[in-house]
């Protein structure tokens, strides 16, 4: 049932903003003051977010969005047992997809956009190239077969990529994804403002596809890396297998755990050796702080919560 689990809306759009203060105090009593967590970007091109709560308080959140004026901002939903979000954040930057580049115009160029059922087939044309917008961590979870791998550390090592590697593409058939759509869009309308006459993108991002297409007919190899607690999300949009290391912050597989370099809490196989010894010990009071408060039935906002506990 729904009701018995959070609902977890993504979204965006990009769109002009001018009082970027006013839509982000609005946000954020309406979102406290429904028990609604999860981060919420704001940037001068628009809006980014995944945000969680109960399905009614979503639902409110919604028509609280198209109040707003944000008409198109290409919800997307999935449910877990337990909230993935610690606490709320709106924050306010420059961009809500960083790329620093003044030559693009995602909110009126962009690629075209391949719906999830159509995907299939343009992917496995021999014609066209596949490219994964993710950065590496993120694709060595999962990703399409025979896609590339620009291997970056950020979105915007991509635009060196570019340049570096499909430079004589320029008249290619290119396929690009990304999680829920949004790099897409911003590098989609680089692209073709860099003169990329033929560029795709999966509307709505892989787990736009992971809902419409179902495993048995997806070509999907893998985990998908999801920005909250869950970590990873499968084909179907069932929850994934990793875990996240409390110290660096990276994904942790099931084979890393059995790993002499992984200690719950503390380290693990990424950056055993890289912690400080003031950081480590921070990390191992942070795990009997919610120890303690797991065995007195104490609140912290670190203990998994389920629907009941609101």
């Amino acid at each position: 049932m729904i009701k018995s689990k959070f609902t977890i809306v993504t979204f965006y759009q990009f769109k002009k903003i001018d009082d970027i203060l006013k839509i982000k105090n609005e946000l954020v009593h309406f979102c406290k003051f429904n028990k609604i967590k999860g981060t919420i970007i704001l940037a001068g091109e628009g809006i980014n977010g995944t945000l969680a709560g109960v399905y009614e308080s979503i639902i409110k959140f919604e028509s609280h969005l198209l109040n707003l004026g944000f008409a198109n901002h290409n919800p997307k939903y999935s449910h877990s047992k337990f909230m993935p979000f610690f606490r709320l954040k709106v924050r306010d930057k420059k961009e809500i997809v960083t790329l620093r580049s003044k030559n693009v115009d995602p909110e009126n160029i962009t690629g075209k956009k391949i719906k999830p059922k159509d995907w299939n087939n343009l992917i496995s044309d021999k014609k066209t190239i596949l490219i994964d917008l993710r950065n590496n961590f993120e694709v060595e979870m999962g990703t399409f077969k025979n896609s590339l791998n620009p291997n970056t550390k950020s979105f915007t090592d991509f635009k060196s990529y570019l340049k570096n590697n499909l430079n004589k593409a320029k008249d290619k058939k290119i396929a690009m994804f990304c999680t829920g759509g949004i790099r897409c869009e911003k590098m989609s309308s680089y692209m073709i403002k860099k003169g990329f006459k033929d560029v795709n993108q999966l509307d709505g991002g892989i787990l736009n596809y992971f809902e419409k297409i179902s495993h048995d007919s997806s070509l999907w190899n893998g985990e998908c890396f999801v920005f909250d607690n869950r970590v990873s999300v499968k084909n179907e949009l069932k929850e994934g297998t990793y875990y996240l290391c409390h110290a660096c912050r990276y994904p942790i597989s099931q084979d890393m755990l059995k790993s002499k370099k992984y200690e719950k809490g503390i380290s693990c196989p990424n950056c055993y050796g890289k912690i400080s010894e003031s950081k480590k010990q921070s990390l191992k009071d942070r795990s009997k702080q919610i120890s303690i408060a797991k065995k007195k039935g104490l609140y912290s906002p670190y203990i998994k919560q389920t629907v009941n506990d609101l």
